[in-house]
């Protein structure tokens, strides 16, 4: 399963928000559209993510879409058991949830409804704000490789 899944290319995305502990955040690439009509995304986070519990606490949360050259990203804060915020720049948005510098968009979310499917949980989050960042070149991850747009 994971040989023939990690042909699929996708886009990278870090999921973060505030705990009561400050600033939490984790690398996800299963995130998607899932609604237009209300506006509704669905992410799928590994149960064994340490990171999610802590941003359900407070029922919100921003997927910060990668932009090509955020590589250093997507490896700090797929990395377990490090300061992820102590090693990034970032900055409150108007909502106050942590927004990473850089990326092509932000997608604010208040977390509507969690669903099991297997070793993962589905979260489906309904968009409060959308920003989009300046760059137009995402970052593809594809057969364990970062990848550019030809």
């Amino acid at each position: 399963m994971r040989e023939t899944m990690a042909l699929f290319g996708t886009g990278l995305t870090v999921v973060t928000g505030m705990s009561g502990d400050g600033p939490v955040g984790f690398t996800l690439q299963a995130f998607s559209s899932l609604s237009l009509e209300p506006p509704l995304i669905s992410l799928n986070v590994a149960r064994s993510s340490s990171s999610w519990p802590r941003i359900v606490e407070s029922g919100r949360f921003v997927v910060n879409v990668l932009a090509e050259g955020q590589d250093d990203l997507a490896l700090t804060f797929g990395t377990r058991g490090t300061d992820r915020f102590g090693e990034v720049e970032w900055t409150r948005g108007s909502s106050g949830l942590p927004h990473l510098p850089g990326c092509m968009a932000w997608i604010e979310c208040n977390l509507v409804a969690t669903y099991e499917g297997g070793d993962h949980l589905i979260a489906v989050g309904s968009v409060r704000d959308l920003i989009e960042g300046t760059t137009r070149r995402p970052l593809i991850f594809f057969d364990r490789e970062f990848r550019k747009l030809q």
